[in-house]
């Protein structure tokens, strides 16, 4: 297939790139690179085009032409949605839905969206089914949620064949060393150890006061690798006209507080962590772990990289080298469309 991926110079787009080139499909990926990296863009070609342009979207796709699109392209920063809901509502709402008018004009029917577990809000159960209450408690999830909506009601009017994948916290890296996690600013909690550990600065824990057994938050991390192969199973279900449900949750089924993972990454790069206990941040629930039996009944997947310490190790190989190159030279850009 041809399949268009907004937001592939992210973090999880364009490991999702790399991994539907490798299994044969053509790539082209839409991004207005505000927050992905022109070098990550090694599979295909790369659009330069923001969402919130329709005009521009719509030429995109008339252009290319794609059997399917996979849709990564969003703002996912729950403190800063907290701050700026309108941010978040525009970029990720407004733009989504450009991207579905755009679709239906172009004649593409068929989409995997990057939705999240944050639109379920605080758990009401120690593992979440895609059957708990979507009460999302920050602007973050309520745009995703708001996105599955229009989906829903896109398939009813227009015929649109889409699956919302929704994932867990993702952690880890490229084990070739092609690709791994970089944000500005950087919120994710690996990554943030990391650069702490690296720049010699201390770790900031947002919140050691919640209702779990060590008073941090506890999330279920799950690997980069595991999320593209789930997407690229989606993408190929719907293209066979698979029957499928409207939305996957995609996790290991098991979860690990801050203080577990800060523990981890201490036993890997064998250097202790120095942390300051700050407030939590607003919009954090105290607990998000998955079930992700649909998936693995329906898509056939499941999660391979389970050892949260192997995800790790890859990732810290992948960081050192990127922290200690970053300010003497960038990797090379990929293609570019003419």
């Amino acid at each position: 297939m041809k399949i268009l991926i907004t937001g592939g110079a992210g973090y999880i787009g364009s490991h999702t790139a790399k991994h539907l080139s490798q299994a044969g499909h053509e790539i082209v990926v839409l991004d207005n690179l505000g927050r992905g990296h022109r070098w990550a863009v090694k599979w295909g070609l790369l659009e330069e085009v923001d969402l919130l342009d329709l005009s521009a979207v719509q030429r995109t796709l008339q252009r290319h032409r794609p059997d399917a699109v996979a849709h990564f392209a969003a703002y996912a920063l729950v403190g800063e949605s907290v701050q700026n809901p309108g941010l978040y509502y525009r970029n990720n709402f407004v733009g989504s839905l450009n991207l579905l008018e755009a679709l239906i004009g172009s004649g593409c029917r068929k989409l995997v969206f990057s939705s999240t577990c944050a639109i379920y809000g605080n758990p009401q159960q120690p593992l979440l089914d895609e059957s708990h209450p979507q009460k999302p408690v920050n602007p973050y999830g309520q745009s995703k949620l708001m996105v599955e909506q229009a989906l829903a009601d896109f398939a009813t009017s227009h015929g649109l064949k889409s699956c919302a994948l929704r994932y867990f916290n993702a952690c880890g890296a490229d084990p070739e060393g092609e690709l791994g996690e970089v944000h500005d600013p950087e919120t994710h909690l690996i990554p943030s150890i990391f650069n702490a550990l690296m720049s010699g600065q201390t770790l900031k824990l947002f919140g050691d006061q919640y209702n779990t057994p060590d008073g941090t938050c506890i999330r279920d991390y799950i690997n980069i690798l595991d999320l593209a192969s789930a997407h690229r199973l989606a993408l190929e279900a719907l293209a066979t006209e698979k029957p499928l449900r409207t939305a996957y949750n995609l996790g290991t089924g098991r979860g690990h507080s801050v203080r577990e993972v800060i523990a981890i990454v201490e036993r890997v790069t064998r250097r202790k962590i120095p942390v300051e206990i700050h407030p939590p941040r607003a919009g954090d629930p105290p607990s998000l772990v998955s079930s992700a039996r649909l998936a693995q009944r329906d898509l056939g997947w499941h999660a391979e990289w389970t050892d949260l310490s192997r995800s790790v190790e890859v990732a810290w190989k992948w960081h050192q080298r990127w922290f200690n190159s970053r300010l003497s030279r960038e990797p090379q850009p990929g293609p570019k469309a003419d």
